[in-house]
C-alpha cells in the first residue's frame, strides 16, 4: 500500500470514452495539473453510443463529446492535449494498427505516468474498457522498446509508473483535497450529455438530482481513501517496474 507518486513532469490518461477519465482519476489530474505537471488525455472512442435517445443524431453527438471532453480538461486545470483515436464506441479492438496509435502518442507525448483502464478487473461488463486497459499496458511495453515500429518519428520511451484505474485490487492513492474533489465534479458536469443519461442513473436526487450527483462523488472519493486512512482520494493499482 502507497500513497502519491512524486509529482511527474507529464500525465498521459487513456481512457475509453468521453468522462472515463473525470470519472476515474480526475481530481488526481486537477491536483497534479495545480503543481505544474502537463496533463494529457487520450480518448480511445468517439463516445457515439452515449446516450439512450434512439432517434440522437450520433454525428451531433461525438461533436458534442469531444468538447465536452476539452471543456472538461479545463476544468481540471490540464495543460496538455486532449487527442481522440475516434474508434467507434462499443467496436474499440486490441489490434496493431490500434496499437500503434497509442503507442506513437507515448512516444510523442513522453508521459512519466500513464493511468489507464485495469483489464484484469473482474466481471466488467464494457467491452470498450477492457480493450482500452490492454491496449495502453500493450502501447507501455511497446514504446519502451526500439525494435517496435521503428519507423515512428519519436524515439522509444519509457514511462516510470502506470496507474490502472477501476482496478480489481487497488494499492495505491493519490490524496485529494476538497479543490480537487470540487475540480473532478466540475470536470464531470462538462458532460452535460451524459448529465443528461449516464451520470445521475441510479442516483435517488428527487428534485435535485445534481446534489445528489455531488454527494455521491464525495461518498466515491472517501470509499476509497478509507483503507489507506485518508479523508479523500482515488485508488489505483500501481505498477512501478517497467
Amino acid at each position: 500500500m502507497s500513497v502519491d507518486l512524486p509529482t511527474p513532469a507529464v500525465a498521459l490518461a487513456i481512457a475509453a470514452h468521453p468522462d472515463d477519465v473525470e470519472f476515474h482519476c480526475g481530481a488526481t489530474l486537477a491536483r497534479w495539473s495545480r503543481q505544474g505537471t502537463v496533463v494529457h488525455h487520450l480518448i480511445c472512442t468517439d463516445g457515439s453510443k452515449g446516450t439512450w435517445d434512439p432517434d440522437a443524431d450520433l454525428g451531433a453527438l461525438v461533436a458534442r463529446r469531444q468538447a465536452e471532453q476539452r471543456a472538461a480538461a479545463a476544468a481540471l486545470g490540464a495543460t496538455g492535449e486532449v487527442v481522440f483515436l475516434g474508434a467507434v464506441d462499443g467496436e474499440l479492438t486490441a489490434d496493431r494498427a490500434t496499437l500503434e496509435r497509442v503507442v506513437l502518442e507515448i512516444r510523442r507525448l513522453r508521459p512519466e505516468v500513464v493511468l489507464a483502464h485495469d483489464p484484469w478487473k473482474r466481471y466488467r461488463l464494457h467491452p470498450d474498457h477492457r480493450t482500452a486497459g490492454q491496449l495502453s499496458l500493450d502501447a507501455v511495453v511497446a514504446a519502451r522498446d526500439p525494435h517496435f515500429f521503428r519507423h515512428q518519428p519519436h524515439p522509444h520511451h519509457r514511462p516510470r509508473a502506470v496507474l490502472l484505474f477501476e482496478a480489481q485490487d487497488p494499492d495505491h492513492l493519490e490524496v485529494a483535497t476538497e479543490a480537487d474533489l470540487a475540480a473532478r465534479v466540475a470536470a464531470l458536469e462538462a458532460h452535460e450529455s451524459q448529465i443528461e443519461t449516464t451520470h445521475l442513473y441510479g442516483l435517488d436526487g428527487g428534485d435535485d438530482p445534481l446534489t445528489a450527483f455531488r454527494e455521491d462523488q464525495r461518498a466515491t472519493l472517501a470509499a476509497a481513501a478509507a483503507p489507506f486512512g485518508a479523508e479523500l482520494g482515488e485508488a489505483f493499482h500501481l505498477i512501478d517496474d517497467l
